[in-house]
C-alpha cells in the first residue's frame, strides 16, 4: 500500500453511488473485501480473528480466495468480519 494513500476502513463505502439498503456488499466482489481487510488488518490479525487456515498458513489473496469460494461458512465469517468493523 502507498504510504501517502489514506488508509480505508473496511467497511468504509467502496466507489458505488447506488444505495442498497438490502445488501449491504452489492457491488463488493470478495477479492475486494479480502484485499481491504489485508490491507487494513494484515494476515496475522484476520487469522486471530478469522481462525482458518488459509490465513496462517502461507497466505495470499489466490489461495485465500479460492478456499472462501469453495466454502460458504468461511466466506461468511470474512463477510460479517468486513461488515461489522468499520
Amino acid at each position: 500500500m502507498n504510504s501517502q494513500a489514506k488508509r480505508q476502513a473496511p467497511g468504509e463505502p467502496i466507489d458505488h453511488p447506488i444505495d442498497h439498503p438490502n445488501d449491504p456488499l452489492h457491488g463488493v466482489t470478495l477479492e475486494r473485501i479480502l484485499t481491504r481487510l489485508v490491507d487494513y488488518y494484515g494476515w496475522a490479525e484476520l487469522a486471530r480473528v478469522i481462525d482458518i487456515n488459509c490465513f496462517k498458513t502461507n497466505p495470499s489473496i489466490k489461495s485465500s480466495l479460492t478456499f472462501l469460494r469453495r466454502t460458504p461458512w468461511a466466506r461468511k465469517q470474512l463477510e460479517d468480519f468486513y461488515l461489522s468493523h468499520p
